[in-house]
């Protein structure tokens, strides 16, 4: 009996012990599990210190080239077309015919208006001689003046409407877009589209740049302009208008006039950058570019705080290049996130990564 209860106490011993390493050895595993899942729940991300330094105060604005001169060519008047004379893609100077119209009915009220015109014109000089020797009154002379007014501006307007059956060029550029074709019917009520034409000889880049970048401008400064399409060549740009208003984002729109080259390199619609010089530098608190949530404008970036992303409201100053001045709310060797902000929310844990 004594070895019986012996054995008893063994084996619930041996049962307490197993279950005792059984439990330890699975809060061992649940912290392992929660170190891990910790670690999975971080975000990864990149971060660059903030920092004071003596930078130039150079910078960089982007934008969209658009023609120097464009025009929706419309017909003025009704009629048939008979030839086409230009293609897309053609270049075109001021005055250049473009297309005819068909002119028999034009040339047939001209003839007309002309026969009317002589007719009125020989009334008068036979009146005016015959007004001398009392042969009419001065008021059918004045009528006969009348008539002979009528008549020379319907000849005027009937010899506009045959040089109308020309159409000719109002500006130089390339044709961008051909509406009409031989046999085309146009009207001049609404105005049939007949030609878009495009000059790129020059072009504007429209910009926006903050109250700081606006002080330093002015009309007729020179700007040096290049495009992503052509990375090794530059253009000459000159500034033509500042606006003295800042739009809704409280940025100035500012407009440059730049060259293009002799082969028009430079499209219409083409991403183009202009590089403001100003031989200055200033000590200036900077963070990278990209720290900003969707844009500078947003004033919102990440910073790391004990592994942790905190959403940080900052005032942002001037775009140096891919720097931007901080003016408040960020100091000396904070941590700010420069890439995936994407997937982060105010509070997310977050890993950096070297």
């Amino acid at each position: 009996m004594k070895k019986t209860i012996i054995t008893i106490t063994i084996i619930i011993a041996s049962l307490g012990l197993i279950g005792y390493i059984l439990n330890k050895n699975k809060a061992e595993n649940k912290a392992k599990t929660d170190i891990v899942a910790e670690k999975n729940a971080a975000v990864a991300v990149k971060t660059a210190t903030v920092k004071t330094e003596n930078v130039s105060l150079d910078f960089s604005a982007n934008g969209i080239f658009s023609p120097i001169q464009e025009l929706t060519f419309s017909a003025e008047k009704s009629g048939k077309v008979i030839k086409v004379f230009v293609d897309e893609g053609d270049y075109v100077t001021v005055g250049q015919t473009l297309l005819t119209m068909r002119a028999d009915v034009i040339n047939v009220n001209a003839n007309t208006a002309n026969a009317v015109y002589q007719n009125a014109k020989a009334d008068y000089d036979r009146y005016e001689n015959a007004y001398k020797t009392g042969g009419v009154t001065k008021q059918q002379l004045d009528q006969a003046k009348l008539n002979l007014t009528n008549a020379k501006a319907s000849l005027t307007q009937a010899n506009i409407n045959v040089g109308d059956t020309k159409v000719k060029a109002p500006i130089k550029g390339y044709i961008n877009k051909r509406y009409i074709e031989p046999g085309s019917i146009l009207t001049g009520m609404p105005a049939s589209e007949m030609f878009d034409i495009v000059d790129v000889s020059k072009l504007k880049l429209n910009v926006t740049v903050t109250e700081n970048q606006v002080a330093s401008l002015k009309i007729g400064q020179s700007v040096t302009i290049v495009s992503t399409v052509y990375p090794d060549k530059t253009f000459s740009g000159k500034i033509t208008f500042i606006a003295p208003k800042a739009d809704a984002t409280l940025n100035f729109p500012v407009e440059i006039e730049v060259t293009n080259n002799a082969n028009n390199s430079l499209k219409a619609g083409m991403y183009g950058t202009s590089k403001f010089g100003s031989n200055q530098k200033q000590n200036l608190k900077i963070v990278p570019r990209t720290a900003f949530l969707e844009s500078v404008n947003s004033n919102q970036l990440f910073v790391v705080e004990n592994g942790v992303a905190k959403l940080r409201k900052v005032v942002a100053g001037r775009i140096l290049g891919d720097q931007v001045e901080i003016i408040d709310g960020l100091s000396d060797g904070e941590s700010v996130i420069i890439t995936g902000q994407i997937n982060l929310q105010d509070g997310n844990a977050v890993e950096v990564i070297k």
